[in-house]
């Protein structure tokens, strides 16, 4: 599996990040990071899209500086990038569809190495759920 993250894999249609913040999906929380995400069959979205779509989003209010924000979403994008292999592989052959939003909870900027650990953690309990 290539580990490469296209716009493809990006959630960018205001339905399903509607769909995804409304209440009724799941979420999990690993210290600094949330995950909410959505499960749907494979049939019911377009055949071209990948089975896994994410968005990131760091808020304004918790981290001030456009620099922090900036750097902390490369940092969740990145850890996401490269631990998204077995859930990928595991949506493809139970033909889902999965659309995950990464919130971020820190006040502060955090290490890439923290928020590689929570973001390995919170795939692990998302491949569960699945099962």
């Amino acid at each position: 599996m290539s580990f490469t993250l296209p716009k493809a894999e990006r959630i960018n249609s205001k339905i399903t990040i509607d769909k995804l913040f409304s209440g009724g999906n799941t979420a999990m929380t690993v210290f600094p990071l949330r995950a909410i995400f959505m499960v749907e069959p494979e049939g019911e979205s377009g055949a071209e899209s990948p089975s896994i779509q994410m968005m990131v989003s760091v808020s304004k209010r918790r981290l001030r500086h456009a620099v922090d924000r900036n750097r902390q979403k490369r940092q969740i994008r990145e850890a996401y990038r490269l631990n998204k292999c077995e859930l990928a592989e595991m949506c493809a052959q139970k033909g889902l569809r999965v659309y995950i939003a990464f919130v971020s909870l820190a006040e502060e900027p955090c290490t890439t190495e923290r928020i590689e650990r929570s973001m390995v953690k919170l795939l692990r309990k998302t491949m569960e759920k699945l099962s």
